[in-house]
């Protein structure tokens, strides 16, 4: 038992990990992190029971971990904030800034197949333009709060 409170913690932080710099949108979905985080416990137990190396349940632990959450679109926004607008903030306010222009830009996300490879796609760049498109236009109208 204490062996899968191990795992299951380890699990609970990796995705943490990720979700506060990918993901923090997430951060507070705890019915989320501690499905996930058992899900991948469970799996990798599972693995490891039926004879497969640590490192092959480790990656089956974390495809369930981390399903869905390669692309990430505060990531995106992030991006975004940082290499076009932060000359006109300071660094400690990109990150704040960033999760408010998530809610901002949402809308634009939807006309988009988010799929774990898209920020390597041509599309990504028509929505990188689009998003510093909406976040200039949010800036000029509102100011940077």
């Amino acid at each position: 038992m204490d062996v899968q409170k191990r795992d299951l913690s380890y699990f609970r932080l990796r995705l943490l990990e990720l979700l506060k710099s990918s993901f923090p949108e997430k951060l507070h979905d705890q019915k989320f992190i501690n499905q996930r985080s058992s899900w991948a416990a469970i799996a990798y137990d599972g693995a490891f029971s039926s004879g497969n190396s640590v490192e092959q349940c480790e990656e089956i632990a974390h495809y369930i971990l981390f399903e869905n959450l390669h692309f990430s679109k505060f990531a995106t926004v992030f991006q975004v904030v940082c290499n076009e607008f932060d000359t006109i903030m300071a660094d400690e306010e990109l990150q704040s800034f960033s999760l408010k222009m998530l809610s901002v830009c949402e809308p634009l996300f939807k006309g988009y197949v988010l799929t774990d490879d898209f920020a390597y796609s041509l599309e990504f760049d028509i929505l990188y333009t689009e998003l510093t498109g909406t976040i200039t236009i949010w800036i000029e109208e509102n100011g940077l709060q």
